[in-house]
């Protein structure tokens, strides 16, 4: 498989607000730059193929960038088996987990307006929580260590529902473990934090996040997964050996909310570099791991997963039916690797690491 370079394959211009200076300079070096090799000899590009093809991998979009800004950016394979649409660097795909970050950005950006508190309890925002929840803080609820079960029970996704609905189902359920004691992944701790950002910002978290976070940085082909998938995005697929069709889900998941490009995730990461969204006490925040109360160390901050085993690493990886994605930060080396795929059960690992290990000094 080889790369089918940046180019859009409609050819048509971003719509909305004009990007600020980094996206401007992601947008021209992920379009017009060469990646340096042509795809017969370029080491990434050899290892994506094969690697696609261990895995049968229909299609894939990435992009490697060093300190914001981009080295590589290619896209592989097909983004739809039956019309034989091929995968871009503008390929949209659901990027799931991934996009806790973003519902994390938006509650920092309502810390940063003064409107949230990270202390404050969850009985602030919600109405009816059970008393069990008293001590629940918005920084539990960040970092997984609210005690709360991995799914609402009343979460169906074939159902459309209000995050409420999904929230309020939880109530009569037992928490996993006193607040801020333990780390249990929790995709019911992010509905709550979309319901925050709802209360706080007097909007939907939907159009909060979109006006705060993707406006500003060009993020423009970046939404939420909606009933009609748009053009531009790739089909799903599940099952390595027969690549059927993922169904698609109606409900809007907070935890797993968005749809996105690596462009636009490579516009994002060259805003992390800067103070235009985000101000540098906040991203630190994000960046460092939660302390619990008996004194250890969890391997989560705000909406991003956290590693220091020889390199210090801040990443996440998403799934979901038919896609599966990974954004990985190599701190101290400034290399981010990011990767979207229209497949749901492949080996993300081998992928990130592979790339990594080409681009790693």
């Amino acid at each position: 498989m080889t790369s089918s370079g940046g180019v859009s394959r409609r050819d048509r211009a971003p719509k909305g607000p004009r990007p600020r200076p980094a996206s401007v300079l992601i947008l021209a070096l992920a379009l017009g730059a060469p990646t340096g090799c042509s795809a017969q000899d370029d080491p990434t590009d050899l290892f994506i193929g094969a690697e696609m093809e261990r895995q049968n991998i229909p299609g894939l979009s990435l992009v490697v960038l060093q300190d914001g800004r981009v080295l590589k950016v290619g896209g592989y394979g097909l983004a739809d088996r039956g019309s034989g649409e091929r995968a871009t660097p503008e390929t949209a795909y659901k990027i799931a987990s991934v996009s806790k970050q973003f519902i994390a950005a938006g509650i920092m950006v309502l810390v940063q307006d003064g409107l949230v508190g990270l202390d404050d309890p969850v009985n602030r925002f919600l109405s009816g929580a059970p008393r069990a929840w008293d001590h629940i803080t918005v920084r539990h609820l960040l970092t997984h260590t609210a005690g709360l079960v991995r799914e609402g029970p009343g979460f169906d996704p074939s159902v459309v529902q209000t995050d409420a609905e999904v929230i309020a189902s939880a109530y009569s359920v037992d928490l996993l473990s006193a607040p801020g004691d333990e780390y249990e992944y929790s995709n019911l701790g992010y509905f709550v934090l979309a319901e925050i950002i709802s209360v706080a910002s007097g909007r939907p978290w939907t159009e909060f996040i979109r006006e705060r976070i993707f406006e500003p940085a060009g993020m423009h082909s970046t939404r939420t997964t909606t009933l009609d998938p748009g053009p531009d995005q790739a089909i799903g697929y599940v099952d390595n050996d027969r690549l059927l069709v993922a169904d698609h889900w109606p409900a809007l998941r907070p935890s797993g909310a968005f749809v996105s490009t690596v462009l636009d995730l490579a516009r994002w990461e060259a805003i992390l570099y800067a103070d235009a969204i985000l101000t540098e006490s906040s991203r630190s925040a994000m960046w460092t791991p939660v302390t619990l109360e008996g004194g250890g160390v969890g391997p989560y901050g705000f909406g991003w997963q956290i590693s220091d085993q020889g390199r210090r690493l801040v990443f996440h990886f998403g799934g979901m039916p038919g896609f599966r994605a990974g954004y990985a930060r190599y701190v101290n080396e400034g290399l981010t690797i990011i990767f979207l795929a229209n497949l749901d059960d492949i080996d993300p690992y081998a992928i990130l690491v592979g790339v990594a290990n080409l681009h790693l000094p």
